[in-house]
Protein backbone atom coordinates (compact mmCIF):
# COMPACT_ATOMS: atom_id res chain seq x y z
CA UNK A 1 0.00 0.00 0.00
CA UNK A 2 2.98 2.35 0.70
CA UNK A 3 3.78 2.77 -3.35
CA UNK A 4 0.43 4.33 -3.81
CA UNK A 5 1.64 7.32 -2.57
CA UNK A 6 3.92 8.23 -5.54
CA UNK A 7 4.11 11.25 -7.45
CA UNK A 8 2.57 10.48 -10.84
CA UNK A 9 3.94 12.20 -14.41
CA UNK A 10 3.15 15.53 -14.51
CA UNK A 11 2.70 16.11 -10.83
CA UNK A 12 4.97 18.16 -8.63
CA UNK A 13 5.32 18.99 -4.88
CA UNK A 14 5.99 22.42 -3.30
CA UNK A 15 9.22 22.97 -1.86
CA UNK A 16 9.61 21.47 1.64
CA UNK A 17 11.02 24.22 3.81
CA UNK A 18 14.50 23.45 5.89
CA UNK A 19 15.04 22.89 9.24
CA UNK A 20 13.64 19.78 11.65
CA UNK A 21 10.36 18.12 11.53
CA UNK A 22 7.81 19.59 14.04
CA UNK A 23 5.69 17.09 14.09
CA UNK A 24 5.03 13.71 12.11
CA UNK A 25 2.49 13.16 9.47
CA UNK A 26 3.29 9.27 9.21
CA UNK A 27 -0.52 9.28 10.91
CA UNK A 28 -2.18 10.26 7.39
CA UNK A 29 -0.88 7.35 5.87
CA UNK A 30 -2.81 4.88 8.20
CA UNK A 31 -5.81 7.02 7.72
CA UNK A 32 -5.70 7.21 4.29
CA UNK A 33 -5.19 3.59 3.90
CA UNK A 34 -8.29 3.06 5.90
CA UNK A 35 -10.66 4.95 3.56
CA UNK A 36 -9.05 3.62 0.11
CA UNK A 37 -9.75 -0.14 1.94
CA UNK A 38 -13.45 0.62 3.04
CA UNK A 39 -14.28 3.07 -0.08
CA UNK A 40 -12.31 0.34 -2.37
CA UNK A 41 -14.55 -1.94 -1.03
CA UNK A 42 -18.45 -0.28 -1.40
CA UNK A 43 -19.39 -0.88 -5.31
CA UNK A 44 -18.62 -4.11 -4.73
CA UNK A 45 -20.51 -4.91 -1.66
CA UNK A 46 -23.68 -2.82 -3.13
CA UNK A 47 -23.52 -5.02 -6.05
CA UNK A 48 -23.02 -8.20 -4.46
CA UNK A 49 -26.32 -7.75 -2.17
CA UNK A 50 -29.06 -9.56 -3.68
CA UNK A 51 -31.90 -7.69 -5.03
CA UNK A 52 -34.36 -7.32 -2.74
CA UNK A 53 -32.71 -8.77 0.45
CA UNK A 54 -33.27 -5.35 2.43
CA UNK A 55 -31.75 -6.64 5.90
CA UNK A 56 -28.54 -6.76 3.92
CA UNK A 57 -28.93 -3.82 2.06
CA UNK A 58 -29.91 -2.14 5.35
CA UNK A 59 -27.17 -3.49 7.21
CA UNK A 60 -24.56 -2.53 4.36
CA UNK A 61 -26.17 0.73 4.35
CA UNK A 62 -25.35 1.24 7.53
CA UNK A 63 -21.65 0.74 7.34
CA UNK A 64 -21.17 2.70 4.24
CA UNK A 65 -23.26 5.66 6.12
CA UNK A 66 -20.24 5.17 8.58
CA UNK A 67 -17.94 5.82 6.29
CA UNK A 68 -19.77 8.57 4.96
CA UNK A 69 -19.91 10.61 7.80
CA UNK A 70 -16.33 9.44 8.93
CA UNK A 71 -14.87 11.06 5.74
CA UNK A 72 -16.72 14.36 6.54
CA UNK A 73 -15.58 15.00 9.68
CA UNK A 74 -11.62 14.11 8.65
CA UNK A 75 -12.38 16.49 6.00
CA UNK A 76 -13.57 19.13 8.09
CA UNK A 77 -10.99 18.71 10.40
CA UNK A 78 -8.26 19.51 7.85
CA UNK A 79 -10.32 22.30 6.40
CA UNK A 80 -10.37 23.92 10.12
CA UNK A 81 -7.40 23.47 11.12
CA UNK A 82 -4.65 22.58 8.77
CA UNK A 83 -4.88 24.62 5.37
CA UNK A 84 -5.22 28.39 6.50
CA UNK A 85 -1.71 27.72 8.44
CA UNK A 86 -0.05 25.91 5.63
CA UNK A 87 -1.00 28.55 3.59
CA UNK A 88 0.91 31.26 6.19
CA UNK A 89 3.62 29.56 6.91
CA UNK A 90 4.32 28.01 4.09
CA UNK A 91 3.50 30.46 0.77
CA UNK A 92 4.99 28.22 -1.31
CA UNK A 93 2.62 25.38 -0.71
CA UNK A 94 -0.18 27.65 -1.21
CA UNK A 95 -0.99 26.37 -4.98
CA UNK A 96 -1.15 22.57 -3.66
CA UNK A 97 -3.66 23.41 -0.91
CA UNK A 98 -5.63 25.45 -3.04
CA UNK A 99 -5.67 21.97 -4.64
CA UNK A 100 -6.37 20.34 -1.74
CA UNK A 101 -9.81 22.26 -1.19
CA UNK A 102 -10.67 21.85 -4.57
CA UNK A 103 -10.66 18.13 -3.83
CA UNK A 104 -12.69 18.80 -0.21
CA UNK A 105 -15.21 20.26 -2.48
CA UNK A 106 -15.78 18.12 -4.91
CA UNK A 107 -16.07 14.88 -2.77
CA UNK A 108 -18.67 16.93 -0.20
CA UNK A 109 -20.65 17.15 -3.72
CA UNK A 110 -20.17 14.07 -4.84
CA UNK A 111 -21.18 12.87 -0.90
CA UNK A 112 -24.44 15.17 -1.51
CA UNK A 113 -24.64 13.27 -4.38
CA UNK A 114 -24.76 9.63 -2.86
CA UNK A 115 -26.57 10.12 0.46
CA UNK A 116 -30.13 9.83 -1.65
CA UNK A 117 -29.17 7.40 -3.46
CA UNK A 118 -27.99 5.24 -0.76
CA UNK A 119 -31.03 5.76 1.10
CA UNK A 120 -32.78 4.43 -1.47
CA UNK A 121 -31.20 1.03 -1.96
CA UNK A 122 -31.14 0.91 1.74
CA UNK A 123 -35.01 1.23 2.00
CA UNK A 124 -35.72 -0.96 -1.35
CA UNK A 125 -32.49 -3.36 -2.50
CA UNK A 126 -33.38 -2.94 -5.80
CA UNK A 127 -31.09 -3.54 -8.29
CA UNK A 128 -31.67 -0.48 -10.48
CA UNK A 129 -30.95 1.57 -6.94
CA UNK A 130 -27.93 -0.67 -6.06
CA UNK A 131 -26.80 0.02 -9.64
CA UNK A 132 -26.98 3.92 -9.51
CA UNK A 133 -25.66 3.80 -5.65
CA UNK A 134 -22.32 1.89 -6.95
CA UNK A 135 -21.70 3.98 -9.65
CA UNK A 136 -21.87 6.71 -7.74
CA UNK A 137 -19.74 5.53 -5.11
CA UNK A 138 -16.89 4.24 -7.95
CA UNK A 139 -16.74 8.09 -8.78
CA UNK A 140 -16.12 8.85 -5.33
CA UNK A 141 -13.11 6.52 -5.51
CA UNK A 142 -12.06 7.86 -8.48
CA UNK A 143 -11.17 11.39 -6.64
CA UNK A 144 -10.11 9.85 -3.95
CA UNK A 145 -7.19 8.19 -4.99
CA UNK A 146 -6.15 11.21 -6.17
CA UNK A 147 -6.89 13.28 -3.42
CA UNK A 148 -5.98 10.76 -0.69
CA UNK A 149 -2.29 9.98 -2.97
CA UNK A 150 -1.57 13.47 -3.53
CA UNK A 151 -2.24 15.29 -0.25
CA UNK A 152 0.61 12.58 1.35
CA UNK A 153 2.82 13.12 -1.21
CA UNK A 154 2.76 16.95 -2.17
CA UNK A 155 1.21 18.25 1.43
CA UNK A 156 2.20 16.24 4.43
CA UNK A 157 6.27 17.10 3.84
CA UNK A 158 5.62 20.57 4.05
CA UNK A 159 3.18 20.31 7.22
CA UNK A 160 5.69 18.08 9.37
CA UNK A 161 7.75 21.36 8.72
CA UNK A 162 5.75 23.83 9.66
CA UNK A 163 2.88 22.23 12.46
CA UNK A 164 3.92 21.80 14.97
CA UNK A 165 3.58 19.06 17.03
CA UNK A 166 0.68 19.86 19.20
CA UNK A 167 -0.92 21.43 16.20
CA UNK A 168 -1.19 17.92 14.85
CA UNK A 169 -2.28 16.33 17.64
CA UNK A 170 -5.02 18.72 18.38
CA UNK A 171 -5.98 17.52 14.57
CA UNK A 172 -6.20 14.01 15.92
CA UNK A 173 -8.26 15.07 18.42
CA UNK A 174 -10.70 16.99 16.74
CA UNK A 175 -11.38 13.70 13.97
CA UNK A 176 -11.34 11.47 16.63
CA UNK A 177 -14.11 13.58 18.98
CA UNK A 178 -16.22 13.86 15.84
CA UNK A 179 -16.66 10.41 15.71
CA UNK A 180 -19.20 8.60 18.51
CA UNK A 181 -17.26 6.00 20.51
CA UNK A 182 -18.77 3.01 19.64
CA UNK A 183 -18.25 3.47 15.62
CA UNK A 184 -13.84 4.90 16.57
CA UNK A 185 -13.22 1.43 18.35
CA UNK A 186 -14.58 -0.42 15.19
CA UNK A 187 -12.60 1.80 12.85
CA UNK A 188 -9.27 1.48 14.86
CA UNK A 189 -9.31 -2.07 13.60
CA UNK A 190 -9.82 -1.05 9.99
CA UNK A 191 -6.91 1.32 10.90
CA UNK A 192 -4.71 -1.53 12.18
CA UNK A 193 -5.85 -4.18 9.14
CA UNK A 194 -5.53 -1.99 6.12
CA UNK A 195 -2.10 -0.83 6.72
CA UNK A 196 1.48 -2.96 6.44
CA UNK A 197 2.67 -3.64 9.95
CA UNK A 198 5.66 -1.28 9.94
CA UNK A 199 3.47 1.63 9.55
CA UNK A 200 1.09 0.05 12.38
CA UNK A 201 3.66 -0.48 14.44
CA UNK A 202 4.33 3.17 15.67
CA UNK A 203 1.12 4.06 15.17
CA UNK A 204 0.14 1.47 18.39
CA UNK A 205 2.18 3.57 20.59
CA UNK A 206 0.54 6.91 20.24
CA UNK A 207 -2.77 5.12 20.98
CA UNK A 208 -3.84 6.62 24.37
CA UNK A 209 -3.98 3.42 26.78
CA UNK A 210 -7.55 3.78 27.87
CA UNK A 211 -8.23 3.36 24.24
CA UNK A 212 -6.22 0.20 23.47
CA UNK A 213 -7.71 -1.40 26.64
CA UNK A 214 -11.66 -0.23 25.44
CA UNK A 215 -10.42 -2.16 21.99
CA UNK A 216 -8.87 -5.21 23.42
CA UNK A 217 -11.74 -5.36 25.63
CA UNK A 218 -14.95 -4.60 23.01
CA UNK A 219 -13.49 -2.88 19.81
CA UNK A 220 -11.79 -6.01 18.64
CA UNK A 221 -14.35 -8.39 19.16
CA UNK A 222 -16.94 -5.30 17.40
CA UNK A 223 -14.64 -5.17 14.42
CA UNK A 224 -14.20 -9.07 13.82
CA UNK A 225 -17.86 -9.55 14.24
CA UNK A 226 -18.69 -6.63 11.89
CA UNK A 227 -16.33 -8.34 9.33
CA UNK A 228 -17.20 -11.23 9.23
CA UNK A 229 -20.89 -10.47 8.05
CA UNK A 230 -19.14 -7.93 5.44
CA UNK A 231 -17.23 -10.27 3.80
CA UNK A 232 -18.18 -13.69 4.52
CA UNK A 233 -15.37 -16.22 4.06
CA UNK A 234 -12.52 -13.90 4.00
CA UNK A 235 -10.18 -14.31 6.81
CA UNK A 236 -10.52 -11.64 9.79
CA UNK A 237 -7.24 -9.50 9.70
CA UNK A 238 -5.35 -9.64 13.01
CA UNK A 239 -5.51 -6.38 15.13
Amino acid sequence: MTDFYRPEAGESAPPVPTGPALCDGTDMRLVHNMFLFAYGEVPGLIRGTPAGDTARAEFVGRWIDDWDASLHTHHETEDLLLWDRLEQRAPACALHVGQMRVHHAKVAELLGATAPLLAEWRRTAGRDAGEQAAVAYDALLDVLKVHLRREVVEVIPVAERVITGAEWEELGRHGMDGIPRDRLLIQLGYVISSSPPDLVAGFRRQIPLPVRLLYTLTGRRQFERQFQELFPGRPVPRT
